[in-house]
């Protein structure tokens, strides 16, 4: 970083602009929603996001926009670095310390901005904590945590990020990051939730996505899901108020946009259309035109940070993958934007299952080298009311086992035409009339990969060998092995091999207090005991239900703080194939910087 602070001095000096003539920066997410709950971006139930169509009304709207990357902390990463997530290395949920390139934060801080962040602070840099914020704004002036979902204090946030600037006599650039729509959902699973929304959806009301399926479970699920929009839309009027009070609203430049799709199956954790397109509005004061839409070029995250620079006037580092689109903001066109490429590499837990795909205004190539017709991808969703209707529905649907085999096993090469079949619902790869597309697809995202060296080009390019696929994957899987996580054991365990676990971290703020059986379709509740001191603050608990091999079964996170004993329940499957059961747990954003992990003794199942 030595390096790239000396090069981002020397760029800013050539060309400084005085901070007072510089726009404020204020730059809002929200966390897993799709394009399409916006109202503005076509939702189909009615009042979802009156502040968000407020905003589009106000800005500039792309309507095709598309972060690069299906999952939360490397589609931030690229949204703040101007580079594909190969290229930093933040593939994943894990910190790289040594990047050689600088970060929003540091352009900005640099050029004599006033920076802040709330929310996802973890996931939004290579590393944490990244000493380029001035200042984190979860926590409030009286001390307390800001909650993630109570929509008020992201009033309180922003006051305090904008006042402090004023004190500094700087401009601002905030980032702030709203929870919801990301789970736990507003009341889920009929919970008591005091940070109840503006307005609460119901079951009968809820649109059905055209990539799932009408269930009663399902719409309530997804009632959940449009009531915590709903929550999320609030949270923004919250923030835009605080910014209006303070006086700052015509010199503030606002970016918004979602860092992916709904947290359900064939949207988050993938590469679809609705896994990547997001609701990009950009309001600059005197520049963009009121509730004007851009319906022509293709733009995604990676030209995020390139364009922020343009407008407040900061000189390029070198290395960005994307370009600025502030050309578009001013309203003149831009060439070559007629695809953009997505990718994806990781999960949360550190399983490997590699992605690319190339996105046009009508099609879209997917390549899934993970896919061998046997290994079933650990995605995010597969905890999800919605994923356990279809592993319960596939025996007697077929219609829903075709779906359900797609989503667990992929197919190494898909194409869709997205203009007419934006769910993905027909695979187009063998058919002789697309050829011609699929052809030039290939031939553009094979080039993209030369250019930006990606480590898939070699297995791309022989992407119709099983053998080299195979091969590849054995590689990069025993490669994420060495980096994350556990040391194997060097002496082969007898009998059939068992997945590898996380070991253990040791630590003194989680104890488990669990039932001394299990039984097949019966509910099985557990209770955690968490001593966090009050410095920690609000924190994410993620417990795991889990097969005897560790393969998991469903993953729920709540909210803790202080000292207490939550409890969680899940249902146990009518069917295993495993004589016991275990639970994992850990406090913290993810598994990597957890505050402490530990898994339970096998809990017998009858």
């Amino acid at each position: 970083m030595k390096f790239a602070a000396a090069l981002l001095t020397t760029l800013l000096l050539a060309n400084p602009l005085p901070a007072t003539e510089k726009p404020n920066l204020l730059l809002i997410t929200t966390d897993d929603m799709s394009c399409d709950s916006v109202g503005a971006y076509g939702c189909k139930l009615p009042d979802t996001t009156p502040n968000m169509d407020r905003l589009a009304g106000q800005s500039l709207r792309f309507n095709h926009a598309f972060v690069q990357v299906g999952n939360c902390m490397p589609s931030r990463n690229v949204m703040w670095s101007g580079r594909y997530p190969h290229t930093t290395r933040v593939e994943g949920f894990y910190e790289i310390k040594d990047p050689d390139y600088p970060h929003l934060s540091d352009l900005m801080k640099t050029a004599g901005y006033y920076t802040g962040i709330r929310g996802k602070v973890s996931h939004s840099t290579p590393y944490h904590p990244y000493p380029a914020w001035d200042i984190i704004l979860d926590t409030l002036p009286d001390g307390s945590p800001a909650h993630i979902k109570d929509a008020a204090s992201y009033y309180t946030s922003t006051q305090t990020g904008i006042a402090n600037a004023k004190a500094a006599g700087k401009p601002f650039c905030l980032n702030l990051n709203i929870s919801d729509p990301h789970k736990p959902f507003y009341a889920e699973g009929g919970k008591p939730d005091p940070h109840v929304p503006s307005r609460v959806f119901t079951a009968d009301e809820v649109p059905i996505p055209g990539f799932l399926f009408d269930d009663p479970q399902v719409r309530t699920e997804l009632a959940e899901y449009y009531s915590s929009v709903r929550r999320a839309d609030d949270c923004l009027g919250q923030i835009l108020r605080a910014l209006q009070d303070s006086g700052e609203d015509q010199r503030t430049v606002i970016l918004f946009l979602s860092d992916h799709g709904m947290p359900l199956p064939f949207a988050k954790t993938q590469l679809y259309y609705h896994s990547t397109r997001t609701p990009l509005m950009v309001r600059w004061p005197g520049i963009t035109q009121p509730g004007a839409v851009d319906d022509q070029h293709l733009v995604s995250a990676v030209d995020l940070l390139p364009t922020l620079l343009d407008i407040v006037e900061i000189p390029h580092p070198p290395g960005f993958d994307g370009r600025s689109f502030a050309p578009i903001l001013r309203g003149e066109t831009q060439t070559d934007r007629d695809h953009v490429i997505t990718e994806y590499n990781e999960n949360s837990g550190g399983d490997r299952s590699p992605m690319r795909s190339i996105i046009t205004r009508d099609f879209a190539y997917l390549f899934n080298p993970w896919s061998d017709g046997k290994t079933i991808m650990k995605t995010a969703t597969q905890g999800t009311v919605t994923y356990r209707r279809m592993k319960a529905l596939a025996p007697e649907r077929p219609d829903i086992a075709a779906r359900l085999d797609l989503i667990d096993h992929r197919v190494p090469e898909e194409l869709y035409q997205y203009r007419y079949d934006d769910a993905a619902l027909t695979n187009l790869i063998h058919k002789p009339q697309h050829q011609a597309e699929q052809t030039k697809l290939t031939t553009a995202l094979e080039a993209w990969m030369v250019k930006t060296k990606d480590p898939l080009l070699n297995v791309f390019r022989n992407r119709h060998d099983p053998a080299a696929r195979e091969a590849f994957m054995k590689t990069v899987r025993g490669a994420a092995a060495e980096r994350g996580a556990p040391k194997k054991n060097k002496t082969k365990p007898k009998g059939k091999a068992k997945a590898a676990a996380i070991p253990p971290k040791k630590g003194d703020h989680l104890t488990l207090d669990l039932p001394a059986t299990a039984t097949l379709s019966t509910p099985l509740t557990v209770r955690i005991i968490h001593t966090l001191h009050d410095d920690l603050g609000p924190q994410k608990l993620h417990v795991t239900l889990k097969q005897r091999d560790n393969t998991r079964i469903e993953r729920k996170i709540i909210d803790i703080q202080g000292n207490a004993t939550a409890e969680v329940t899940f249902d146990v499957p009518a069917a295993l194939p495993t004589q016991a059961l275990i639970i994992a747990a850990f406090v913290g954003e993810d598994i990597t910087t957890a505050l402490h992990h530990l898994n339970s003794k096998p809990i017998p199942l009858k």
